[in-house]
């Protein structure tokens, strides 16, 4: 096999999490191609209570890439979290990558979040510009946040706020209208 796989991208299925007989297949993904170990115990953990925000991609059979999230209340926002994204390298740089972060964001939309946020390795170039492409900003720098000592920057995609009309009152003599704040990133579809 060469550097990158030959492929038409109709060859490509998504699906999202299945069941235990999916585990291993995201575990030996991201244990091979992500800096972190996990234990059993992580992955179950974002697989068990959000399955819904878990998708594999298969060719031909092979599962060749994952993303792995969760959502709920953070400091009264309720957001997504990218704990994992995987693509093995011969199908990097084909779209891959953005599809599956891409149907998981879907999700976290359509269930309520506010925001979504990662972490990415600042030396991670192909990670970074992906995400920028999707509209996340750099929110912070953490510093040696990974095992390896690496920084990390902390990645946030701000949602756009519901439109809301905004009542004038009675005694001014101002027609009604309706003020709708402009969005901060562009909707996700």
């Amino acid at each position: 096999m060469g550097d990158k796989e030959e492929f038409d991208e109709d060859e490509i299925e998504y699906t999202s999490y299945a069941g235990e007989h999916h585990l291993p297949l995201i575990m030996s993904l991201v244990d091979q191609e992500l800096s972190e170990p996990y234990s059993i115990f992580t992955y179950r953990y974002f697989v068990y209570l959000w399955p819904q925000l878990c998708f594999l991609a298969f060719h031909k059979g092979k599962c060749i890439g994952t993303v792995v999230c969760k959502m709920g209340e953070h400091r009264q926002t309720y957001r997504g979290y990218i704990a994992m994204l995987v693509v093995i390298k011969p199908y990097r740089g084909r779209g891959l990558a953005t599809e599956l972060v891409t149907r998981s964001i879907k999700v976290m939309m359509e269930s309520g979040c506010e925001e979504v946020t990662l972490e990415a390795e600042v030396s991670n170039k192909g990670a970074l510009a992906l995400y920028g492409r999707l509209g996340f900003i750099r929110a912070k720098r953490l510093h040696h946040y990974y095992l390896n000592g690496m920084d990390a920057f902390r990645l946030k995609l701000l949602f756009p706020r519901p439109h809301v009309p905004q009542m004038v009152s009675q005694d001014q003599t101002q027609p009604e209208q309706e003020i709708f704040p402009s969005p901060r990133v562009s909707e996700m579809t």
